[in-house]
């Protein structure tokens, strides 16, 4: 049954107001801030002369941050209330349209005033309904709102979610009923060794007593977000084995999800510690079907969730929560981090919230049991437990990332400094990945960190300098990552967690490859050896160069042909990705197209090598030209001019080609 609204009815009393009313503040007695009138109002008698009655907050000192929600949310519902009611009478108006047909068409000012009247109903209800959805926007969801629960109001804070992040319509509804139980049992045990093992926003007993309790044939009683939590797990891991776009894994998927939506408006209310879980579930799925859902915004709805409920902070010692609640409570938070800050610096944009904004503890490793802190930008890792390893990496690039790409443009005063100490972090963290962690993983691990150093060194508004050390270390480890995402995508994309955002790290990254040849093409080709530049009394060294990775059955190549070959692989990566995401094929051909003039002067660099040299020339060898004898070939021309412009990170550009928007 719909409750009153909370200015009628409240169901928060604010203990702490954040300032007093202003007759109590006149009359310097202590306010209560209850609303709508406080106490001392009431009791003299003066509840119209409180300031929530007359609706008199002052700017900046509004009694309570609930207080101003509500009334702001009672004012939609007038509003919806209004807009409702004008569409009834637009509606009433309908039948004019029949009447019309049996007005003589000679009577033109009839057909006049009709047409009149049709177009000012739909421009008031146009209106109404644009000024409503402009308000929804700067609505702020509290953590303790109700108003958006089914019982009170047809517009749920689900149906707003999914209306904001759908894509394409999920075909529905999905036949009721679930797969064979050894069915579920594989797809369940499928997505807890590859994805909750990196992201466990929920307890693995829960996942279990409700897949036992959906199949038993008693009166046992799930709830609506323990639906939604077993058929996203079931989506989540159907679709992350799919192999090529429409397969037979990613319709399952798909069903899944459509059998999800329905318990969708309890799963996703406000207020609770499963909404957080269940846009988490969501985020996840998105990732791997991007065709559906909009994984940005969704990670959007999710920050703003975690930071509603306070998981963004430790909570009080006093409030003595039991450890296996505020571990999982940490968990919760560091796997909305680690998903926010992966998306965001996949799509080039600014992370939800800052750094500056957290002070939550690392949580438990599984098998070592010990607490992490955050002291600094990352902590070594201290077990074999995957989610604890992503989240300090998470926690070391939004340090970087945050301060070259989200503070103010004006360049760092030593660059070097911070990028080799930037550099070090990772690479330690690297270094002492445990040797249990599985084979998938690692090899995960180790292609972010590439992108991680690339991503770090490469030109920014904070660091614009670059030297010829710093080329050298985007083209080694450019080569390293790109021929490494090029032997997972033809291994196939399920031995680790790989989504649609990989395709666009591998074309930033092809880029940025791009970038550098066209920078400083004749020292890298040549192979020149560049000493690291010195480092400062106190500072990180500079990282060193890579050892080259060999492809095995190959010979030692020169750089010339490592540039060609990885020019050549490249598409053939993103046409991998391109067939289970539509998306990535549209990320080759623009590859292909900005690559094209670079792979033809590679090509007759090496076209000019193979050419011997004219018999004529050996028959000089008269005094000092007998030096020339052994000539191989004369120095390639210099590259044509051309406009020397790296591969910065463009959010708008890789958008664009990635048919996002």
């Amino acid at each position: 049954m719909p409750r009153t609204s909370f200015s009628r009815n409240p169901l928060l009393r604010v203990s702490r107001p954040v300032s007093a009313c202003s007759r109590c503040r006149a009359a310097k007695v202590k306010c209560d801030g209850k609303l709508p009138a406080c106490t001392a109002c009431e009791k003299a008698g003066r509840e119209n002369e409180c300031s929530a009655a007359n609706d008199q907050f002052a700017r900046g000192k509004e009694r309570s941050y609930v207080a101003a929600l509500e009334l702001r949310i009672e004012k939609l519902e007038r509003r919806l209330q209004y807009a409702k009611s004008r569409k009834a009478s637009v509606a009433l108006h309908e039948p004019d349209a029949s009447v019309m047909t049996q007005v003589d068409r000679r009577d033109s000012l009839a057909s006049i005033r009709a047409a009149i009247h049709r177009k000012a109903a739909r421009t008031r209800e146009n209106h109404d309904v644009n000024s409503l959805v402009s308000d929804f926007g700067f609505l702020s969801v509290d953590a303790t709102s109700r108003d958006f629960e089914p019982s009170a109001s047809n517009v749920t804070f689900a149906r707003l979610v999914l209306a904001a992040t759908t894509n394409d319509s999920i075909p529905g509804p999905a036949p009721p009923g679930l797969p064979p139980r050894p069915v579920a049992h594989t797809i369940v045990q499928y997505f807890m060794t590859n994805i909750y093992s990196l992201f466990p926003c929920f307890s693995e007993t829960t996942l279990l007593t409700i897949l036992d309790d959906v199949y038993r044939q008693d009166d046992r009683v799930v709830k609506d977000a323990g639906y939604w939590l077993l058929y996203m797990v079931l989506a989540i891991g159907s679709t992350a084995q799919s192999q090529r776009i429409n397969d037979d894994f990613y319709a399952q998927g798909v069903n899944f999800v459509s059998k999800a939506l329905p318990y969708a408006d309890r799963a996703l209310a406000p207020g609770y510690v499963t909404q957080i879980q269940s846009i988490l579930l969501l985020t996840l799925y998105s990732m791997f079907d991007p065709s559906h859902f909009d994984s940005w915004h969704l990670i959007g709805f999710t920050a703003r969730a975690v930071v509603d409920l306070g998981f963004h902070q430790e909570p009080p010692q006093a409030s003595g929560s039991d450890k296996s609640a505020l571990d999982m409570r940490r968990k919760i938070f560091y796997c909305a981090y680690a998903l926010d800050r992966a998306i965001s610096m996949a799509h080039a944009r600014t992370f939800s919230f800052t750094d500056d904004a957290v002070n939550v503890a690392f949580p438990i490793a599984s098998s070592a049991g010990r607490k992490q802190s955050m002291p600094g930008p990352i902590a070594g890792p201290q077990s074999a437990d995957p989610a604890l390893l992503l989240f300090q990496l998470r926690r070391a690039q939004s340090f970087w990332y945050q301060e070259l790409y989200q503070s103010d443009r004006t360049p760092l005063p030593n660059s070097s400094s911070f990028l080799w100490q930037m550099c070090m972090e990772m690479r330690e963290w690297g270094e002492s990945l445990p040797a249990a962690l599985p084979a998938g993983i690692r090899r995960m691990f180790e292609q972010e960190l590439w992108y991680s150093y690339v991503y770090c060194i490469a030109p920014s508004a904070r660091a614009p300098q670059i030297t010829d050390y710093s080329r050298t270390l985007i083209f080694e480890y450019s080569l390293a990552y790109l021929s490494s995402m090029h032997d997972t995508a033809r291994g196939g994309l399920n031995a680790a967690f790989y989504t649609y955002h990989d395709a666009l790290k591998v074309y930033f990254m092809a880029n940025q490859f791009i970038a550098v040849l066209r920078d400083a093409e004749d020292m890298l080709i040549s192979g020149t050896q560049v000493p690291p530049p010195p480092s400062l009394p106190g500072s990180a060294p500079a990282p060193m160069v890579p050892r080259r990775q060999l492809r095995p059955g190959t010979p030692v190549e020169d750089n010339l042909g490592r540039s060609l070959w990885c020019l050549g692989r490249i598409p053939e990566t993103l046409a991998l990705y391109g067939t289970r995401w539509e998306d990535a094929l549209m990320l080759k051909q623009s590859f292909e197209r900005i690559s094209a003039d670079t792979i033809e002067r590679l090509q007759k660099r090496q076209q000019m090598r193979s050419v011997p040299m004219p018999q004529h020339q050996n028959s000089y060898h008269n005094g000092h030209q007998h030096q020339h004898q052994h000539q191989q070939t004369p120095p390639p021309p210099p590259p044509t001019p051309m406009d020397m412009r790296w591969a910065v990170v463009d959010p708008s550009h890789m958008m664009q080609v990635a048919g996002r928007h």
